[in-house]
């Protein structure tokens, strides 16, 4: 497999339990997708499929967010040094999400 080297911020939290992604509250997706272009949310969300979870240890990045009105959103990258995930709110969201 061919490997891409880019720098992103990491997901360093998650609290989606539910999320097929989740493992011990940390993201084990490569990357993730951030909102719908209004709502912060995990776009990259997955429910358990047949109880089956990503058993990957790596950290999740932050590979696109489409939340044009976020400080950190920066020609739809996130700029932030890292973010949380969490489910304050329905679906789970980004929490560092600031305007």
């Amino acid at each position: 497999m061919k490997t891409k080297t880019i720098e992103m911020p990491d997901v360093i939290g998650c609290d989606a339990s539910n999320c097929a992604y989740n493992t011990g509250n940390a993201c084990r997706a490569r990357a993730i997708t951030i909102g719908d272009g209004t709502f912060p949310g995990c776009d990259t969300f997955s429910g358990w499929l047949n109880d089956q979870k990503v058993k990957a240890t790596r950290v999740a990045g932050v590979g696109a967010c489409k939340i044009a009105g976020c400080r950190y959103n920066e020609d739809l990258e996130c700029e932030a040094d890292s973010i949380v995930v969490a489910t304050s709110s329905a679906p789970p969201a980004c929490q560092t999400f600031a305007s």
